[in-house]
């Protein structure tokens, strides 16, 4: 196992003091550098960074980055959703690491959802239905894993299969 322990920083935003979300960083343990290519392989970063090695994920409107030393996440409701996260990435961390042999490094950042292939499966009739200005908006957030196919009423059940089947290689959960 790479990482047994971290200890938790749970931060409010400087530049929005009165936020209702909180950020957090997990200090680590343990130096994670060379377990970060194979963790960016199995999840699929959408930003990898060689030196200092790091790799942001994006999902279900946060990001994760997972740092040499630290995991940082924003846009958490509290301490026990920023725990949930950060066991659900060192988990990751450790099986990718413990599986290294059979797992191919990436140095990349994998590619992203499209957003005209997300918005040629949606009605445009920017109802509102999802809660969003438009579904042009709608879109974006379905990319950035903010929002879920389910969000979209008016969506025929032919264009969530297609939808759900696309964004399923791009997203996951915690």
């Amino acid at each position: 196992m790479l990482v047994e322990n971290y200890q938790l920083e749970i931060v409010n935003s400087e530049c929005m003091p009165g936020a209702m979300g909180v950020h957090c960083f997990a200090h680590l343990d343990q130096d994670v550098a060379g377990a970060i290519p194979y963790v960016n392989a199995v999840l699929g970063g959408s930003v990898y960074i060689k030196s200092p090695p790091s790799v942001t994920f994006k999902a279900q409107g946060k990001l994760l980055t997972i740092h040499q030393d630290r995991i940082s996440v924003n846009a958490l409701k509290d301490e026990a959703e920023a725990r949930k996260i950060v066991e659900w990435l060192i988990r990751e961390i450790n099986d990718a690491w413990e599986n290294r042999e059979s797992i191919t490094p990436s140095y990349e950042a994998m590619p992203q959802p499209k957003l005209m292939d997300i918005l040629k499966l949606l009605p445009k009739t920017n109802c509102r239905e999802c809660k969003e200005p438009t579904c042009l908006v709608f879109a974006t957030r379905l990319a950035e894993g903010a929002k879920g196919v389910e969000d979209c009423p008016p969506l025929t059940p032919e264009n969530r299969k297609k939808l759900e089947r696309y964004l399923g290689g791009f997203n996951f959960n915690f």
